[in-house]
């Protein structure tokens, strides 16, 4: 139980990252590469998703040292792209086709699957 809810906060941190990221990299598409670096060095949302990675990191290494790869690794991928898939709907707009809710549903079956075994 205490592996789970270790592996939840890292992916749930794992996601987050991504989401902050994305939001922070939102308005930089003009700006050349030094100019991004500045950027990214003054940008809020860039700073809370690499805090989130590195809580990510540090979680999923817990997990990693009692859990085989071969589990962790596929649940926390997957998982983490299903809660960025709903928020990146949520947040940013970005479609929901029926190919992809039908696939994030295989994902979810693939995680128990997996998981179980």
């Amino acid at each position: 139980m205490k592996q789970t809810i270790i592996l939840i906060i890292a992916i749930i941190a794992n996601a987050l990252a991504n989401i902050f990221v994305k939001m922070g990299a939102l308005s930089f598409e003009d700006k050349r590469f030094s100019q991004i670096l500045f950027y990214f060095l003054r940008n809020v949302y860039i700073w809370i998703g690499l805090v989130c990675f590195g809580v990510a990191f540090v979680f999923y290494s817990i997990v990693l040292s009692k859990t085989k790869l071969s589990v962790a690794y596929p649940i926390m991928t997957s998982a983490g792209f299903l809660i960025v898939s709903i928020f990146s709907n949520i947040l940013f707009k970005e479609s929901f086709s029926v190919y992809k809710i039908v696939g994030i549903a295989i994902i979810v079956i693939g995680i128990w699957m997996v998981s179980t075994l």
